[in-house]
């Protein structure tokens, strides 16, 4: 077997590096090792007091929900009938909670037919659909509340969840209809201050007097982050702390059953995205062959990603990183920019490449492929050392 064939049939790398050496992959590559998804994953079962569950728009990836399955987690959030029928076929013993508080009318069908036995909703004329088409028994709809922002990357409230007063009326008709009532919030996303969480778990307490119900479970969502910035590392521990001292301060003896739904805080650091120098122009601006209509769809929205290498074309790291430059995708659009500017080495060429740590979340599954770019491979690697 001669060597192209031999790097063609390798299925596991060693680290992104070795994949540089050996394949100078001209297309991005995300690499994603299992070992840190399990890990993470391990951290909050263990960490988390009460019910994890895995966001699964964050990264459906099969191999993701393969992993998370091996590593013990026993719940996902699902979003779509697809997502439904992802889930069922590849975790059949798992709970899925369709949390997507609006739904058509077929969506809800299609998740009645699946079996789905845990809703979230916002208003009265989504909860009075559920009415309609949901049977009560053993079901349980969880009123989603929200408040104002603090903390989080971006706002989950413009577009979703009840004022605290319409949160306990929806409470209060989900208990009289015999539905298992609970309550559900989600906090932003990227919150790295655990406080994010208190005041909604505090508000979901005044909601339950408001309404003279004791839900049976609180959501606390997502939001839960990932390792984005160099040198400041998501204190998990902390946040699972506060979540429940704060949860037995409001509620009492009488506390709910904790969940949660980490999306981004459980897959991104699992993943890196291998970009390549296509120019340096003029000693100035970087052009990658990946930018915002790729796998860094979203850095415009939440910032880039700071935790970032350059190594040359022989795997060996550029020297520290320097002074701010533009970083541009590859397509022939201008909005192709990455945010800001980036810190990068003094010395970096065409040809380098960077690579993106923290990747995972909300890229391979926003990949546009627009201007005929986007191709990009997956590999999986031992770790990122």
């Amino acid at each position: 077997m001669g060597l192209t064939e031999g790097h063609q049939a390798k299925t596991v790398w060693e680290n992104p590096a070795e994949i540089i050496r050996a394949l100078a992959p001209e297309n991005p590559v995300m690499v994603f090792a299992p070992t840190i998804l399990q890990a993470r994953a391990k951290e909050f079962l263990a960490g988390f007091p009460g019910l994890v569950t895995y966001a699964v728009k964050s990264n459906p990836d099969e191999a993701v929900i393969q992993n998370l399955v091996a590593a013990g987690i026993r719940g996902f959030d699902v979003a779509s009938p697809y997502e439904i029928d992802l889930i069922g076929r590849m975790g059949p013993m798992a709970a899925r909670h369709y949390h997507n508080p609006v739904r058509s009318r077929s969506e809800i069908a299609h998740a009645v037919g699946a079996g789905i036995k845990a809703w979230s909703v916002d208003s009265n004329s989504e909860l009075q659909k559920l009415f309609e088409q949901v049977p009560a028994d053993d079901c349980e709809i969880s009123p989603r509340f929200k408040l104002p922002v603090l903390g989080a990357a971006y706002d989950f409230g413009s577009k979703f969840g009840a004022s605290p007063e319409l949160a306990a009326d929806l409470l209060r008709q989900v208990a009289d209809r015999g539905y298992i009532a609970s309550l559900t919030f989600h906090p932003g996303t990227q919150c790295t201050d655990p406080a994010a969480w208190e005041q909604y778990i505090r508000t979901a307490a005044e909601i339950a007097d408001m309404a003279g119900v004791r839900p049976k479970r609180l959501n606390v969502g997502g939001g839960f982050p990932s390792w984005r910035v160099h040198g400041v590392e998501p204190d998990l521990a902390a946040i699972f702390d506060l979540i429940g001292r704060t949860a037995k301060e409001a509620f009492g003896d009488d506390a709910p059953e904790l969940v949660c739904e980490p999306g981004r805080g459980l897959c991104a650091d699992a993943f890196a995205i291998i970009t390549r120098v296509k120019a340096v122009r003029d000693g100035t601006s970087v052009f990658l062959n990946d930018g915002v209509y790729g796998g860094m769809n979203e850095l415009p929205v939440i910032g880039n990603l700071g935790r970032l290498e350059v190594l040359t074309p022989e795997g060996k790291l550029r020297g520290e990183n320097g002074h701010g430059r533009v970083v541009f995708g590859p397509t022939c659009d201008s909005v192709d920019r990455l945010p800001g500017e980036l810190s990068l080495p003094d010395d970096i060429q065409e040809g380098d490449y960077v690579i993106f740590h923290g990747a995972g979340a909300y890229s391979v599954v926003t990949n546009t492929r627009f201007n005929g770019f986007g191709e990009l491979r997956q590999l999986t690697v031992m770790g990122f050392d």
